[in-house]
């Protein structure tokens, strides 16, 4: 919970987010995600492309003093933040994971990243994050986006969640969305109850869409 918190306070939005957060129930800021998984040309996935789009408390506090004449702000006055938050997020595993059965893959350093705002102010944080090695697919690969603390909570876009770039002839990709909280289990998800569980509980899993891509 301490490391997520450093995430956002990097960012300079925590104090506002937690003040404003009813009873500390979680999450403290939403992500509606759109991602799309690279291949390399000898068809093993090199990496991914991750476009996460912000709720709107935390994109006006990104965006709080910036932009011109009532206009949102520009690529280039976003850039320190984008930096900032990309890394932040070598801390968190970048809320990624990518395996094969047991197996976990890790990542190299994220490039080609960017903050933009559109004319809402809704900011959307743009990076490639490659991973060290590249992976066959010959078995099923499952990628997932999620904060295992569940501060933040990611949920795939509607249209085109994830898509392939340069995949080969076949491959296919399945994503799975969790089942949402009933009322009476979205009540119980209070500080009180997070700060109840044992370090390093992966408790976000539940709630994680799950992308599963399988290549002949």
């Amino acid at each position: 919970m301490k490391e997520i918190r450093k995430f956002l306070t990097a960012a300079a939005l925590l104090p506002a987010l937690l003040l404003s957060a009813p009873a500390w129930a979680h999450p403290h800021v939403w992500v509606t995600a759109k991602e799309k998984i690279l291949f390399g040309p000898d068809g093993k996935i090199i990496g991914f492309r991750h476009e996460w789009t912000f709720d709107e408390m935390y994109s006006a506090f990104a965006t709080q003093g910036l932009g011109k004449d009532g206009k949102p702000p520009t690529k280039e006055e976003l850039a320190p933040l984008a930096k900032t938050n990309v890394d932040s997020l070598k801390e968190f595993q970048y809320f990624t994971v990518a395996k094969i059965g047991p197996k976990y893959y890790e990542f190299g350093p994220p490039r080609d990243y960017e903050l933009t705002a559109d004319d809402k102010k809704i900011v959307t944080l743009l990076f490639t994050l490659p991973l060290k090695e590249p992976v066959s697919v010959k078995k099923p690969f499952v990628f997932m986006v999620y904060d295992p603390t569940y501060f933040v909570d990611f949920e795939l876009a509607k249209d085109d969640p994830v898509t392939l770039q340069n995949a080969p002839a076949g491959c296919s990709v399945n994503n799975m969305r969790p089942d949402p909280l009933n009322q009476a289990d979205t009540k119980k998800l209070n500080e009180s109850f997070f700060s109840g569980l044992s370090p390093g509980t992966d408790f976000g899993v539940k709630l994680a869409p799950r992308t599963i891509v399988a290549c002949p």
